[in-house]
């Protein structure tokens, strides 16, 4: 998503997951799980847990609950075992997509994505087919009217990459993935609180859909986003909405 459309991709996005918060609770509760499996139950070792908490407590979920599923994860209690795969492919108009799934069933993840894209106007990719048209950052995005001189200088010098401002004023800043807690702890000190703030897979183009065709991409990344096993969609159409 990039220029004139930026904002309003933002905004309608947040309104899709308001929509959509028991499932994304199911989503964090998985990257919980993992998280702590992989990396212990200590947030403070462990910065992928670290992150899925933060996830958790911006989507409003009890403490109880969040603490209770690390503690089921820490503990190697029987449960079900995550595998997380990656699948690649193209939407409308040729547009790049992603698709980050966390899985019990592989078999079962990879029919329903290649369904998704068959049905919606898509094309399943092979592995690497798109992912160039990535780069794995940290992203935070700030309100149009935010001063830009005054979060570059608190940015670049907490250790941000680069800061972008989009056509439509809002402000983008870019960081290393190992940096980006140090950046939005800093950038928040200073009186700057992002409108979203993750780590993810920036597309470095974008490709411009309106119309029909906006309508048509929105409608196969809907479909796409709404399947049980996926994580997290990653695209580079920058769609009219």
């Amino acid at each position: 998503m990039a220029g004139h459309s930026k904002w309003a991709n933002i905004q309608h996005r947040k309104g899709r997951q308001d929509e959509k918060r028991g499932k994304i609770w199911t989503r964090i509760i998985r990257e919980i799980t993992v998280a702590a499996r992989q990396g212990g139950p200590d947030i403070k070792d462990n910065p992928r847990l670290r992150l899925a908490v933060e996830k958790a407590k911006a989507a409003n979920m009890p403490a109880d609950r969040i603490k209770y599923n690390i503690d089921k994860a820490s503990g190697n209690l029987d449960g079900i075992s995550y595998e997380e795969i990656r699948y690649e492919g193209y939407g409308i108009g040729g547009a790049a997509v992603m698709i980050d799934t966390m899985t019990d069933n592989r078999v079962r993840t990879v029919a329903e994505v290649r369904h998704a894209f068959s049905k919606y106007g898509g094309n399943m990719g092979t592995d690497g087919s798109v992912a160039f048209q990535f780069k794995h950052c940290g992203q935070l995005i700030f309100a149009p009217g935010s001063s830009e001189d005054k979060i570059m200088e608190v940015a670049l010098e907490a250790g941000a990459d680069d800061v972008v401002t989009d056509e439509d004023g809002a402000i983008e800043v870019l960081t290393p993935p190992t940096e980006f807690e140090a950046v939005q702890a800093a950038l928040e000190a200073a009186g700057f609180k992002p409108e979203m703030a993750e780590v993810t897979m920036r597309a470095e183009n974008t490709i411009s859909l309106s119309g029909d065709d906006a309508a048509r991409m929105q409608k196969l990344l809907d479909v796409i986003e709404d399947l049980d096993d996926v994580q997290a969609v990653y695209h580079n159409a920058a769609i009219e909405v």
